[in-house]
């Protein structure tokens, strides 16, 4: 189970998050909605332990990653966070100089495991085989993305952290991810992301509404006008 309790978060004397608290089961997915700069950014960041929060406690399967150490200092353990988690930020992580298959082997130091995720592992789910010998400056937009996923999914981290995957992407590349993400969660992987397509809002058994840096549970069937009206 994935515990996050009480989180806040801030930048100087403004409060952006305030003691969002929810938690989710292996195979669950949790969509989190909200308007730009409410918050969901800051949140994904502090689950994927590149921003500290200011208090509360996030826990992975009985292991902690942030807590309160006492005297208003919280407290991290990156090596907790960096085995249980993947991150698959809103920019991708790439070096455009370097070829999708060299990108890749910063991540999978072991050339074996690498070569089988893209013949018939994640990797080959997502394509990526198909052009791992380009360079990533040439690749368009959700051949990018499909790569950061990829590289998010070294190591198989039992929980993947996903900041809006399909935002600007082509139709095709959106669905192809969305499958992607069923055999994930088939196989009891536990997904965060922020959302606004109504592709992805159908794998979430939980639906969130961030609002001012404030969380609130909605029906998880709610789309189009039903649910911006609530945001």
């Amino acid at each position: 189970m994935i515990t996050v309790a009480d989180i806040t978060s801030a930048y100087g004397r403004k409060q952006i998050l305030h003691g969002i608290s929810f938690t989710a089961e292996r195979g669950e997915c949790i969509g989190i909605v909200g308007a730009n700069g409410c918050g969901k950014s800051t949140l994904l960041s502090i689950m994927a332990g590149t921003l500290k929060p200011k208090s509360g406690q996030l826990l992975y399967y009985g292991r902690t990653a942030w807590s309160d150490a006492g005297s208003g200092r919280m407290r991290g353990d990156k090596q907790v966070i960096r085995s249980m988690t993947g991150y698959v930020p809103q920019e991708n992580p790439l070096i455009p100089e370097l070829s999708v298959y060299d990108n890749l082997r910063l991540w999978y130091p072991n050339k074996k495991q690498l070569r089988q995720e893209l013949e018939q592992g994640f990797l080959s789910l997502l394509g990526i085989g198909e052009f791992s010998s380009k360079q990533v400056c040439r690749l368009s937009g959700g051949m990018k993305k499909r790569v950061s996923i990829g590289i998010a999914m070294a190591g198989m981290p039992p929980v993947l952290l996903m900041d809006e995957p399909s935002a600007a992407l082509d139709l095709i590349c959106k669905e192809d991810i969305r499958r992607y993400l069923l055999v994930y969660l088939e196989r009891k992987g536990t997904v965060v992301l922020t959302t606004h397509e109504e592709s992805e809002l159908s794998l979430c058994s939980k639906l969130y509404i961030m609002k001012d840096g404030r969380l609130y549970e909605t029906d998880s069937r709610l789309r189009g006008d039903a649910l911006t009206g609530r945001m």
